[in-house]
């Protein structure tokens, strides 16, 4: 009688492994490796990573997963070797980083790590880095990449090579004096990424025959929304902009840049969430002087959180835009704001109030109410902006702005008329400069 072995399958190939100090330290990790590998994955300690990476069997790895918090930040070095090893056999590396310093960050992201997730784990983070990593992998096996973003340095100065053809057209010349406008919304969901990225269209195009140069920036590293509402991808330039700012000249920031139809430059906001603190003021401040030199208007729509770098922005504004609601916690955010800046001596009397959504004219005690809204907080507010209904969602689902999508709408009066008084100070501003 024969007996008949069960045959066992073989165990699937490792195309992953998690190295960290302790990886218990990082559950979410765990849970969503497993949804995403199955058994394809293993865990490592960072000296056996260092072992493994040198073994021909880590040409198999698809990727590694760094996960690390503030206790690993004293011995970086040892890290900064698992990064290298890493890269040295084409391994992938994704930095899974809780309560990480800029600083630190910043150094693993510069030794070569492909992308970062912040820990907690965002919902689908993880699965999506993976997918960029692969789409990555692919375009490099086929030679297909449109765009590469590795930075490559030549000289003093960064340079970032990858598809340009939604670029900035000209060069930087050094010759204008731009007029530097904010935009900080008091409250979440006060609009004012739409104020911004309609205001700069309109200002853009409020002189046919001799348009101004116009340049919209977006700060909000996070949670930046004008890339989806004019419509453009969010280039990995940015990042390297923005984590290597010393090695950036004006040519290079011009060319991080996108057009939107060809009159409006745009500086996106990162294609991943970063710590708003990941650029100092300083730097953040030389970014700006030179977009001042190359634009005539350079508008910049700020995080509602204000950030080590917010004094740099304020500083170098003309007019700040602050757009609030007529509601209690527009109210009471205002005054936190005026009381935080008069603390540090800041000059709070460029600020200019907005009111979004504001009453009809016909609606007297609506119109009541923000007038005693004004009164108590000892401000004017000198734009007030009709609601414009559901066309504002619509627009901005549709990446174009009023002006294009519904040229009628009463946001867009308003907003066309404050871009033509703006255009006017400028020209006011420039005559008194000659």
């Amino acid at each position: 009688m024969t007996s008949v072995a069960t045959i066992q399958p073989d165990p699937a190939p490792i195309a992953a492994c998690t190295v960290s100090r302790d990886v218990q330290n990082f559950e979410m990790l765990i849970d969503e490796m497993e949804r995403e590998m199955g058994e394809a994955w293993g865990d490592l300690s960072f000296e056996d990573a260092l072992v493994f990476l040198d073994q021909p069997e880590a040409s198999e790895l698809e990727f590694i997963a760094i996960a690390l918090d503030a206790d690993d930040e004293g011995d970086l070095s040892l890290i900064s070797s698992v990064i290298r090893a890493a890269r040295a056999t084409k391994t992938h590396v994704i930095l899974v980083a809780n309560q990480l310093s800029p600083t630190g960050l910043h150094q693993l992201m510069r030794l070569g790590a492909d992308d970062f997730v912040p820990y907690p784990l965002p919902d689908g983070a993880l699965h999506d880095a993976i997918t960029r990593i692969r789409a990555t992998a692919t375009a490099e096996a086929t030679a297909t990449a449109a765009r590469v973003a590795a930075p490559v340095a030549t000289g003093s100065a960064l340079v970032l090579v990858e598809d340009n053809s939604n670029a900035p057209s000209f060069r930087a010349s050094g010759n204008r004096n731009g007029l530097v406008l904010p935009i900080h919304g008091m409250a979440g969901g006060s609009g004012s990424s739409t104020f911004a990225a309609n205001l700069a269209w309109e200002l853009a195009n409020s002189d046919k025959m001799n348009p101004p140069r116009v340049c919209l920036m977006d700060l909000d590293f996070q949670y930046g929304s004008i890339a989806t509402y004019l419509d453009l991808p969010r280039k990995d330039a940015i990042f390297e902009i923005l984590t290597d700012p010393g090695q950036v000249d004006s040519d290079l920031l011009i060319k991080s840049m996108q057009t939107f139809n060809d009159r409006l430059c745009v500086f996106t906001a990162p294609a991943e969430m970063l710590p708003l603190d990941i650029i100092s003021g300083e730097d953040l401040g030389r970014l700006i002087d030179m977009a001042v030199t190359n634009f005539d208007f350079v508008l910049i729509d700020m995080p509602k959180t204000v950030v080590t770098w917010t004094e740099a922005v304020l500083s170098r504004a003309h007019i700040y835009f602050s757009l609030l609601d007529l509601d209690l916690r527009s109210a009471q955010n205002v005054l936190r704001f005026v009381r935080a800046l008069k603390a540090e001596a800041l000059p709070h009397e460029k600020l200019r109030y907005v009111l979004n959504r504001a009453p009809k004219f016909t609606d007297l005690s609506a119109k009541a109410r923000v007038k005693r809204m004004s009164e108590s907080l000892d401000i004017q507010i000198e734009v007030q902006l009709p609601d414009g209904g559901a066309a504002v969602t619509q627009a901005n689902d549709h990446g174009l702005p009023l002006a294009e999508s519904s040229a009628k709408n009463p946001l867009r009066k308003e907003l066309q008329k404050l871009a033509k008084s703006l255009f006017e100070l400028s020209k006011v501003q420039a005559s008194a400069r000659s």
